[in-house]
């Protein structure tokens, strides 16, 4: 009865979507604090750091590379180097490009930077020189030449009435500049590889300066010689000061003297001392295992957490950070706290599922050994360390707060989300596969086992304790229970019944095989063989209410098929490609299908018609999965975007009932207007409903009426011109029948008559509309002379008669039956 009652999902719409904003680059943070800016190819994209959203996207029109950008310190100017040469000015909270000018250097601007008073801007070439221009004013001001190398770093002294301006390259040095005679004062020497980044103290009297030859030197510019060389025992890509007047005290910082924190290759922030060389605070990260191919105790250059930048925000005493992930985090000083963390890149997602109490939160496998835990509210990402090779595939426990994972690593392991915080922790960790875990499928009524299948061929059954871990610090053995030699390939997916008494497994080998689990401590019983897929079987489904069993296939097809006789019940073909995944949705009497294709096809069971399509990636959809409300779906593509759908069937179907009620109402106020002779409001909405064949009864109804042609005319002329527009759509259709040609002819004079040509010319389709008119007029004018001409031959013949004395009763008989209008001509 439920299903009898049940009402069919029709449409999805998009809701948000996480996608890539940041491919690595410089990145920027707008002097109030509220924006991140980062190069992500070809655009400039701002970040809102509360909601976590793109709120503008400043594209390159030539569709070139963005080598370098600055913000000027008022936040108000935007300024973009392209590979083109061109230097672009924008006016960012309108995405428009409001001047564009060529950069003069003979190749790519490397870097570039404004002065304080937000009017110089200063430009560093990979040719050695720099460019500075008076944005104020429009022109170049200095070239200084001089460097060897690309110009990686310029900044300008905070005090902006000593003109001067710093700058590294290739040779290590810094050079200082002296903008009023745009000479070198000098070049500080003390690094021995690329200077990274440079801080200046308030008072602008002294410096700090980081390299990747593992140390930061601080510079007094007044004698302009180094005062002190601090060996940081890691490449430092940026250095920043901490604040002068506020009480660090709880990490250590004692005196008041100058205190900066190095980001670097090992991914750890810390405070160091300046006049003693001292590490007086380092920050603590999450345990996770050593990055592949780095060597034990090495530099760990491929570490994914290593930091490529560090920007203060000053005003509410917070820190970002860049890491080479091309993930950026916001941290609160002085503890060092993580508030937020924005993923700028996913690369490819082969996995993604829905977690927390309301859905509020997605996991999501990417092609990375880390997991990302985001809240969809605020696109805030988590990051978690435990696998070491790429994660394939991911479930979540009926009750959303655990979850498991498997990955190449050959392990598995179980994951809990606490419901409050929303902190995630791995609770239990297995490992006794011999290859590739690249499936994985929880218990449906407990938190009682999980199911794992390898590229080793074989199933695993394992088992969880009564009482899982809270936290990793006491993490869980798994062992498993059964291990089955299931397949004679890799085994693609395992799903485990709505009673968890069955598994089917689907495989590479074109089978799916429906397995018994049995109780605790018993072995896998095969039940039966789902035959009838010629390609590789990727993705198998239970149906949550019938005895029906889902598959999907490389051969583009998806088979339902029964868990009585194992025979195929329906196929439904509409995938050009593979069926990655597929899901029930609809109480089990619809499927949802992605593909290799980038589509999401709607499937209702019953008719198999695929009832929407949905298009919305680029690339291979390898995540597909619902709520438990069934409210909304998520998909996740290889083309780096995430994307959350709702079911907006109700809401359509409610619009559309709206509608025809909307459309009953009209109809019968047209019939009312028509009645009391209300000719222009009945114009009007019989236009705003676009009945054409109303508008035509209107027009017929004016004409007939008392002086109809001055009425058509004061009428016709009244309307707006967009209800014009849609009149002379119109009598290009009525022009075409005999009918009402002279309907249509009768509003083209009052138009032709009363609005110039220009004005007609700047109608929606006009021209158009006027070269479809014109054939079939002078097909009507050939007409009407026809007739003009047989009229004319009969009154010429009715005058002869006369003339040779007929009878007046014959000509008068003969006058009385040829007195219709068209003779009378």
């Amino acid at each position: 009865m439920a299903k009898s009652n049940l009402q069919f999902k029709t449409n999805y719409a998009v809701s948000s979507t996480i996608e890539p904003f940041y491919k690595g680059g410089k990145v920027q943070i707008s002097k109030d604090e509220k924006f991140i800016f980062c190069t992500c190819g070809t655009r400039v994209n701002v970040l809102q750091i509360v909601t976590g959203k793109i709120v503008h996207s400043i594209e390159q029109d030539d569709q070139e590379d963005i080598t370098s950008f600055a913000l000027s310190l008022d936040d108000e100017i935007l300024v973009t180097a392209s590979k083109a040469l061109l230097l672009k000015q924008w006016d960012w909270k309108q995405a428009q490009c409001t001047r564009s000018w060529r950069a003069i250097h003979n190749v790519p601007v490397a870097s570039m930077t404004f002065d304080p008073t937000s009017t110089l801007l200063a430009t560093g070439g990979c040719d050695g020189t720099i460019k500075l221009w008076d944005v104020v004013k429009q022109y170049c001001t200095h070239n200084l030449k001089g460097s060897s190398g690309v110009v990686h770093l310029v900044e300008f002294h905070p005090d902006i009435s000593l003109l001067q301006l710093f700058s590294s390259a290739s040779d290590c040095g810094i050079r200082m500049w002296d903008l009023r005679s745009s000479q070198c004062l000098c070049v500080l020497q003390s690094h021995y590889s690329p200077v990274t980044s440079l801080a200046f103290t308030s008072d602008g009297a002294s410096m700090v300066s980081s390299g990747r030859d593992k140390i930061c030197t601080v510079w007094d510019l007044k004698s302009r010689t180094a005062r002190r060389t601090v060996p940081v025992y890691e490449a430092v890509e940026s250095v920043v000061l901490l604040p002068e007047d506020e009480d660090f005290s709880e990490i250590g910082v004692k005196t008041k003297e100058i205190h900066f924190i190095t980001a670097g290759s090992k991914g750890v922030l810390r405070v160091w001392d300046a006049s003693s060389a001292r590490c007086v605070f380092a920050q603590t990260l999450p345990s996770a295992p050593p990055a592949r191919g780095s060597e034990e105790g090495g530099e760990e250059y491929g570490d994914p957490r290593s930091l490529t930048y560090c920007l203060p925000l000053p005003s509410s005493l917070r820190l970002a950070t860049v890491t080479a992930e091309h993930n950026i985090l916001l941290y609160q000083l002085p503890s060092f706290t993580a508030q937020q963390q924005f993923v700028g890149f996913n690369d490819e997602v082969l996995d993604v599922k829905f977690l927390g109490k309301g859905d509020t939160h997605i996991v999501v496998a990417t092609n990375s050994s880390q997991l990302k835990v985001f809240d969809l509210a605020t696109s805030s990402c988590k990051i978690l360390y435990g696998h070491t090779d790429t994660v394939l595939s991911l479930d979540v426990f009926k009750k959303g707060s655990l979850f498991v994972s498997c990955a190449k690593d050959k392990s598995v392991r179980v994951w809990r989300q606490d419901p409050d915080s929303g902190q995630v922790c791995c609770v239990a960790h297995g490992c006794s596969h011999g290859n590739a875990v690249g499936s994985i499928t929880c218990s449906r009524m407990k938190e009682s086992f999980v199911v794992s299948g390898s590229q080793d061929c074989t199933i695993k059954v394992w088992d969880l304790p009564e009482t899982i871990p809270e936290t990793d610090g006491d993490m869980f053995q798994l062992t498993a229970r059964v291990t089955e030699k299931a397949h004679d390939k890799d085994v693609n997916s395992v799903a485990v019944s709505p009673n968890d008494k069955l598994l089917v497994s689907g495989s590479q080998d074109r089978l799916a095989k429906l397995w018994s689990l049995g109780p605790p401590g018993a072995d896998l019983a095969l039940l039966g063989v789902f035959r009838g897929h010629r390609r590789g079987v990727w993705c198998v489904q239970f149906s949550p209410m019938d005895q029906v069993l889902a598959s999907s296939s490389a051969d583009g097809s998806v088979k339902l098929w029964s868990l009585q006789d194992f025979s195929c019940l329906k196929t439904f073909e509409g995938h050009d490609a593979s069926v990655l995944k597929l899901i029930f949705v609809s109480r089990g009497t619809q499927l949802l299908t992605s593909g290799s294709d980038g589509l999401v096809k709607l499937w209702t069971i019953k008719t198999n018609e695929c009832v929407k399509t949905l298009d919305a990636h680029q690339d291979k959809v390898w995540g597909l999965h619902a709520t438990r409300k069934d409210d909304r779906v998520v998909t996740a593509s290889a083309d780096s975007n995430i994307t959350v759908w709702t079911d907006v069937t109700e809401v359509e179907q409610a619009e559309e009932q709206a509608k025809q009620e909307d459309q009953i109402l009209k109809k019968q106020e047209l019939s009312n207007l028509l009645h009391e002779k209300k000719f222009l409001k009945a114009l009007g909405l019989a236009i705003s409903l676009d009945q054409p064949h109303t508008v035509l009864k209107v027009i017929k109804a004016i004409r007939q009426g008392e002086d109809g042609a001055k009425q058509l005319e004061k009428t016709v002329l009244k309307l707006r011109q967009d209800q014009k527009e849609s009149m002379l759509r119109y009598c290009a259709v009525w022009n075409t029948n005999a009918r009402s040609c002279l309907d249509a002819q009768a509003v083209i004079q009052v138009m032709l008559t009363h609005l110039s040509p220009e004005e007609l010319l700047q109608y929606q389709g006009a021209r158009a509309h006027l070269e479809g008119l014109i054939p079939y007029t002078e097909r009507h004018m050939q007409r009407i002379g026809r007739l003009l001409q047989a009229s004319m031959f009969l009154d010429y013949m009715w005058q002869k008669m006369r003339v040779t004395g007929a009878p007046a009763s014959l000509v008068s008989n003969f006058a009385a039956g040829h007195s219709h209008p068209a003779y009378q001509r």
